[in-house]
């Protein structure tokens, strides 16, 4: 089975399947259920702050796999030798001001300065939760391969990054990044765009990463769409997806799937562990902060799937089933 690519009109790229993105018509509805919202969306505790042991990079993980939660979806993701960085935003406010935007709710547990060489960064979309000027500025000139969805390289060109270490992908693509690891670019439903104009003229997308010893999923920003299954049936099973599950909201349920569809989204993919993305980092979403987390476990017991849950910036590798359930000591 082959995977779908992706598809324009004019300049704008479509989703896999008709897709409901909210917009303007839904701004007044939004605006009102924050307005009358009761729900902990901040946390009321200071969460952390966390403090990665960089020390313990040195050493490779014995299974051959290892991952280190940065926050929201940015990975620092060990396989099988290769080190990849997923999404990375270290920046306080996601916004195109550092004056005002959502605010992280807890450092990053490791400097920049400190984080071992990625041989890959990967950048699923251009939302400014999933691509940060400041973060990528402090990449140029380290000769670090980008690969990203298509139309983002004029992003990260803009950000400081040379043209020679950016490799665009149409969902379908492959690249080899090294020690035998391959990463493909899959289809996702969501959208893109870093203002008012220019809306979906760049590409969003989820990844497979095929290293010599072990499968994984990426799925950065989506909503639930029958193209799990035919990720699943044509590069699954996976030893690990990274599916989100928070920023969901009544108002735009095609882009965001929530613990409910993410979870069916592991089964189809056909995925041995779930890890949880995209939440507990950043309000953007009128659901309480711990509400993500908290309906994911439930929805795993009744649908019988394993999660993988490590605390923010502690290195730990995946041998099976784990939940550090570290959000609960700030509830």
């Amino acid at each position: 089975m082959s995977i779908v690519r992706s598809h324009k009109k004019g300049r704008k790229f479509l989703n896999p399947i008709p897709t409901d993105m909210g917009g303007i018509g839904v701004m007044i509805p939004i605006l009102k259920e924050y307005i009358n919202n009761t729900a902990e969306n901040n946390p009321k505790k200071t969460i952390g702050p966390f403090k990665t042991d960089v020390s313990i990079y040195k050493t490779p993980p014995e299974s051959g796999l290892r991952l280190t939660l940065i926050g929201h979806s940015s990975l620092l993701i060990e396989i099988d030798g290769t080190r990849i960085l997923t999404d990375p935003v270290w920046s306080e406010k996601v916004s195109f001001t550092s004056l005002f935007g959502p605010t992280r709710f807890f450092l990053p547990p490791l400097q920049l300065s400190d984080l071992p060489r990625p041989d890959a960064i990967i950048i699923s979309h251009d939302h400014y939760d999933h691509l940060d000027k400041e973060t990528i500025k402090f990449f140029a000139r380290k000769a670090i391969p980008f690969f990203c969805s298509l139309g983002v390289g004029k992003h990260l060109r803009k950000f400081g990054i040379s043209r020679n270490f950016i490799d665009e992908m149409d969902w379908g693509d492959s690249m080899m990044i090294g020690n035998g690891c391959v990463i493909t670019a899959a289809p996702a439903r969501h959208f893109s765009g870093r203002g008012i104009f220019g809306r979906n003229e760049t590409l969003w997308s989820s990844f497979v990463i095929k290293a010599p010893k072990h499968k994984i999923f990426f799925g950065a920003d989506s909503g639930w769409f029958p193209g799990f299954k035919d990720i699943g049936d044509t590069y699954g099973p996976f030893d690990l997806t990274m599916l989100e599950i928070g920023a969901y909201g009544k108002h735009w349920p095609d882009i965001h799937m929530g613990p409910d569809h993410a979870t069916d989204a592991h089964l189809a993919l056909r995925g041995k562990l779930m890890m949880p993305i995209h939440w507990g980092t950043f309000n953007l979403a009128p659901h309480a902060w711990y509400e993500p987390i908290e309906r994911l476990v439930d929805y795993a017991k009744e649908k019988h799937i394993k999660l993988f849950v490590p605390e923010p910036g502690e290195p730990t590798e995946v041998k099976g089933a784990y939940n550090s359930e570290w959000w609960k000591k700030y509830l």
